[in-house]
Order: C-alpha cells, then sequence, then structure tokens
C-alpha cells in the first residue's frame, strides 16, 4: 500500500508539534529558572487568548487602508446597534469609529437605557448621523433585539458602547460579502485596548473551528458581522443570557450549519476597563457558558477537559501569533 500523499495541512501540523515541542522545552527552562506555575507561565508567554494585557501601552497601529473596488450603489447594506447604558466616557469614540468609515449604506441605532450620566448629551450631537433611541429595557439582549426590530439590510451587527470598529472595517467586510455569497458569518483579529484607548494587547485567531467553538467562544464579538438571513433563522438573541448572549447566537447559528469565515485582518478593539459588563459579570458568565457546553456537547465537563479539548486550536494560534510577531504574517 502506498503512503498517502503529504499536504499543507500534515506539514502545518507537523510545524504545529515541532513548535509545540520547542515551547514545552522553553516552558521547563523558565519554571527552573524562576520557579513559577508551568501553565500560569505558559500562558502569559505564548498563549494571548483570554488575556487582554500583552504588553505596556502604545499607540494603536491599524492595519492598511482598505480601498474599496467596488462602486458604493454596489455595496450591501448594514445596520449597526449599539446597545448604551452610562457609557458617557467612552459612548463619543465609539460612534466616530462607526460614522468615520464613511460607509454609504448605514443604518445605525444607539439603543440607550435611559442613562443619567451625560450619555444622552453626547449622543445629541449625532443625532442628524444616526438613530437615537431612549428607553428602558430588559438587558443588553433586550436592547440589542430592540435596535434590530424592522432591521431590512444585507448584513447586521451590533458594537458594545466602550468598543470601537477599525477604520474600513466595514467596507472590508462588505466587499467580502459582496465576492463571497457563500459565508454568511464573518469576524477578524482582535486588539485590545485600555481605558485611555492605548493599545495594550492582539487576539491572532486561527481559522474557523467548529467543534473548537462548542467548548469556547474564540469569536471576538465586535468583529462579527452576519447575514440578515441568519438574524431571520436563528430570529434574535436570547434575553435569558446577560454575559454568554453572543456565544449563544454563534453556537445557535452555527447548529443550524451557517457557514463561518475568520477575515485576515484586524476588524475591532476591545476595551479593558473597571466597570465593563466582562468584570462584574463573570460569575454570572461562569454558569452561563457550562450551560451552553451542556447544551451544545450533552453534559457537563470540567476545566481540565476543556483545555484538553481546544489544545489543537491554542497551539495553532501560538503558532500564528509567532509568525505574526516575527513579520512573516501580516494583518
Amino acid at each position: 500500500m502506498h503512503d498517502r500523499p503529504r499536504n499543507s495541512r500534515d506539514q502545518i501540523l507537523d510545524a504545529v508539534v515541532a513548535i509545540e515541542q520547542r515551547l514545552g522545552r522553553i516552558e521547563q527552562l523558565l519554571v527552573a529558572r524562576r520557579q513559577l506555575p508551568l501553565r500560569s507561565k505558559a500562558q502569559a508567554f505564548f498563549v494571548k487568548l483570554g488575556t487582554f494585557e500583552h504588553y505596556p501601552p502604545r499607540a494603536i497601529r491599524f492595519p492598511p487602508p482598505h480601498v474599496p473596488k467596488v462602486a458604493a450603489a454596489d455595496l450591501p447594506s448594514i445596520h449597526i446597534v449599539t446597545p448604551s447604558l452610562n457609557q458617557a466616557r467612552f459612548v463619543r469614540e465609539t460612534v466616530e469609529s462607526v460614522l468615520d468609515q464613511n460607509y454609504p449604506r448605514l443604518t445605525y441605532v444607539i439603543q440607550d437605557c435611559l442613562s443619567d450620566d451625560g450619555t444622552t448629551e453626547v449622543l445629541e450631537g449625532y443625532k442628524d448621523r444616526l438613530v437615537v433611541r431612549c428607553e428602558r429595557d430588559t438587558g443588553q439582549a433586550n436592547a440589542i433585539n430592540r435596535g434590530f426590530e424592522d432591521a431590512d439590510a444585507d448584513i447586521m451587527a451590533y458594537l458594545n458602547s466602550d468598543d470601537l470598529l477599525l477604520p474600513d472595517t466595514l467596507a472590508y467586510v462588505a466587499e467580502f460579502f459582496l465576492r463571497n455569497p457563500e459565508i454568511d458569518i464573518v469576524y477578524g483579529h482582535r486588539i485590545v485596548i485600555d481605558a485611555q484607548t492605548f493599545e495594550i494587547g492582539r487576539w491572532i485567531l486561527p481559522s474557523h473551528d467548529s467543534e473548537a467553538i462548542k467548548w469556547a467562544d474564540f469569536v471576538p464579538q465586535e468583529t462579527m458581522f452576519w447575514r440578515k438571513r441568519v438574524w431571520d433563522r436563528v430570529v434574535e438573541l436570547d434575553e435569558s443570557f446577560r454575559y454568554a448572549l453572543d456565544w449563544d447566537f454563534i453556537l445557535r447559528a452555527q447548529s443550524l450549519n451557517f457557514k463561518f469565515k475568520r477575515l485576515p485582518r484586524f476588524l475591532g478593539c476591545f476595551r479593558v476597563h473597571d466597570g465593563q459588563k466582562t468584570s462584574s459579570l463573570l460569575d454570572v458568565g461562569v454558569d452561563e457558558m457550562r450551560r451552553l457546553r451542556i447544551r451544545s456537547l450533552g453534559r457537563k465537563y470540567y476545566a481540565r477537559t476543556v483545555r484538553q479539548a481546544i489544545r489543537g486550536y491554542v497551539l495553532e494560534h501560538v503558532l500564528l501569533n509567532l509568525l505574526y510577531r516575527m513579520g512573516i504574517l501580516r494583518y
């Protein structure tokens, strides 16, 4: 029997194994030298997914400009919702990151839950360029669902009121959807920023892995866009979720066989600050993520099992991140 010809995937896997072996040896040396726990040191030094402060604050380095190759009239329409509650400190930057895209077929809705910190005053200056709705809601998912009521655009997305879109993101995403009608949902790499809008980290994501996503949410929400046909079938965000609402949406879309694509570009900025939901609802998030894993995988799994299941995905991230830092890969 002849051996099966080796393809590019085999070569990549070989490279990952080789990298893993080298990283393991480096980790051993670091542990021996500094007497630090192996897992925490490995995470701090190599694995950037799930962590935020990767280096001292620095000015944001934007991706290369994207020059549209499609006439404005031919671009798909986009509907973006920003749920808002007392984010006067950040909401102006969020709004301007969307409006400065100068995308010709954009509907932008700010769904504000009666903020009392000056947010409405900030938004007042933008009412001629976007839709501002100030009304009570029952939570983030409910606010987003309200913002999408009667939406009739080709592409949909939501952006939290403390996050940012990077320049040319809308044109880049729109052209990709236009040229790839078989793809339903896209997302990209993430830049992490602090409260002062300085860059403090970067997430380099491997290609979409439908199995890994069942174990952990590796999709940066602020970079995710989907076709309206996805929303029409998934229906809306599940308002029983307060933390993992985006992961629930992703898993339901994936279960309906919608096609995902990780794009080779940094698309958005995730802001880390003391008042964000990610910090304040951590205990709620643990329970919701456990609930989603049970639903997707059929039974309860413990942290060690989850780490083992996503090991291949994380190793690919480590390899891509090293190649990116070496300048071999550019996004």
